[in-house]
């Protein structure tokens, strides 16, 4: 099992997980950040740093969003690694929560 960042990401890019992450399993996208699934250990400390709440074990991902699963590993090998935390998204706060975010997703 590994975890998997959702849509609530998207937009927000909050980084407060990439810090706590041991194994820098964090991967950077233009808005969105990922987990690379090779590289996680399971080891949950990123879920609860996550202040948008958009990280999810892989067996805990909302049946709506069970797409984020492939995304994840997918954007996982084309997106450079990032070790760490930045400021978020000027307008983070504002997407917060919105939901239908895929559409905004660089990549």
């Amino acid at each position: 099992m590994t975890y998997v960042v959702t849509e609530n990401c998207i937009r927000c890019k909050y980084t407060d997980c990439v810090d706590v992450c041991p194994v820098d399993a964090f991967r950077e996208g233009p808005n969105f950040l990922v987990i690379d699934p090779e590289d996680c250990i399971d080891c949950d400390v990123c879920v609860p740093e996550c202040p948008a709440e958009a990280i999810f074990a892989e067996d805990d991902v909302p049946q709506e969003q069970q797409d984020f699963i492939a995304l994840n590993a997918e954007l996982a090998v084309k997106w450079p690694s990032i070790t760490e935390g930045k400021d978020p998204l000027p307008d983070a706060a504002d997407w917060d929560g919105v939901e239908g975010k895929l559409q905004y997703l660089e990549k």
